[in-house]
């Protein structure tokens, strides 16, 4: 029951400023351009700013476990790449491939996986180490997916030289290798700059949440709703499935195996919606899939917590 209530606590806050930003674009208060403004301010300076925080504050090298470490990296590799291949597959619409897998990949590992491990495990265990081997891949391989499948009029795809100067260009691959530079090199960010960065990192959250609810458009949603419920399916039920087993076998336990499952299983980050918005990928399905894990996640994460328990993970 613990547990159902942290989930619910953790989830219906972000679910109500989605629909806060809806309401405020409803009754005219916030405008299609504001809306725009928001999406890029976060893409550009808070999310870069809050990724290079998260990971220049954590101890790479005295965190270390190889074994975990590796399996996070190569979980996190082959479930992009699983989903882009049944997003291929599957889609007639090639338009919602990119939102469709990044969405349906990307969770919320970094803003909920600390607060979850440490809610079941006492500390914060693994989690640091999880963030910091699976959230850098995270971004690269959405920016990746979702260079490769803009819809535009000039296919990135079609020129790989183009594909990789927009994917080196990319706020959110900066702010990672500044993050992780920081990190090995073990350098203190000195009180000014650090709470300057601190305070921009806090924003990330909240604005990117308004400008989902505020682009989020209920007659093309319901279009969308086929597929948004699919991606929903293998975010927060499949992907475990498939994983979990394997982790398992591998002898992860505790806050190893509490922190691989807030991996695969969290609800999808808000800054998908950001992200697939900026670089000319399917926002409307993208905030659905947003909205329907942040739902659904507190019932799915429950039962995937009581099932680690009864057969002795955590």
């Amino acid at each position: 029951m613990d547990n159902f209530i942290f989930s619910i606590n953790a989830t219906i806050p972000i679910f109500i400023i989605i629909l806060l930003g809806y309401i405020l674009k409803k009754i005219n208060f916030l405008t299609e351009e504001f809306a725009s403004v928001i999406n890029k301010y976060v893409f550009v300076v808070a999310l870069p700013v809050m990724l290079f925080q998260d990971i220049a504050l954590s101890d790479v090298k005295e965190e270390m476990n190889f074994k975990f470490f590796i399996f996070c990296f190569a979980a996190t590799v082959s479930m992009f790449f699983l989903v882009w291949i049944i997003a291929r597959l599957t889609l007639k619409d090639k338009t919602m491939v990119g939102a469709f897998a990044q969405a349906a990949s990307r969770g919320s590992a970094a803003i909920l996986g600390v607060a979850f491990v440490e809610n079941i495990c006492g500390d914060m265990g693994s989690a640091p180490l999880m963030i910091v081997a699976a959230v850098p891949f995270f971004n690269i391989l959405s920016v990746i997916i979702l260079v490769c499948n803009a819809n535009t009029q000039e296919k990135n795809y079609g020129k790989i030289k183009g594909s990789l100067i927009n994917i080196a260009k990319n706020p959110i691959i900066i702010g990672i290798l500044l993050g992780l530079a920081c990190s090995l090199a073990r350098l203190r960010i000195p009180t000014i700059p650090a709470k300057t960065i601190d305070y921009i990192a806090r924003t990330a959250t909240p604005m990117a949440l308004i400008a989902v609810g505020a682009g989020f458009n209920v007659n093309e949603a319901l279009v969308r709703l086929k597929p948004a419920l699919g991606a929903t399916f293998i975010k927060l039920i499949g992907l475990p499935l498939i994983y979990l087993p394997i982790a398992y076998r591998l002898g992860f336990t505790g806050s190893e195996m509490v922190s691989i499952l807030v991996m695969l299983a969290a609800p999808s980050t808000v800054s998908c919606y950001v992200m697939a918005k900026n670089m000319h990928n399917d926002g409307i399905l993208t905030s659905n899939i947003i909205v329907l894990t942040t739902l659904l996640s507190s019932l799915t994460l429950t039962l995937w917590i009581f099932i680690l328990k009864t057969i002795g993970c955590v």
